[in-house]
């Protein structure tokens, strides 16, 4: 694993306990193991909790959103899909190769 840093960091006893036993289970090899998976998992919640306000939340929301867009349709205003997976590919095989090197 490349560009580790390594941090410390104060748990609750019981927390403590919870990690050994994952461990010793064999659910992980390696305490960092377990703490990586719990970062990973803090980090997918940040991503929903960041584009949550781009959900609907009723089904007249839904309606109004879809409205809104085929409205900005009809004013010309659109990017081409093509545009848009490209701006994806791109943003997704950049955070790809940053995991690899961790």
């Amino acid at each position: 694993m490349s560009n580790v840093e390594k941090i410390s960091i104060a748990l609750p006893s019981e927390m403590i306990e919870d990690i050994k036993e994952a461990v010793d289970r064999g659910d992980y090899a390696t305490t960092s193991e377990v703490l990586r998976d719990a970062v990973r998992d803090w980090q997918r919640r940040e991503v929903v909790r960041r584009y949550e306000n781009l959900r609907p939340k009723s089904l007249a929301d839904l309606k109004r959103m879809v409205r809104e867009g085929i409205d900005s349709l009809d004013r010309g205003e659109r990017i081409p899909a093509e545009d848009v997976y490209a701006e994806l590919t791109a943003r997704f095989s950049g955070k790809a190769r940053r995991q690899k090197r961790r």
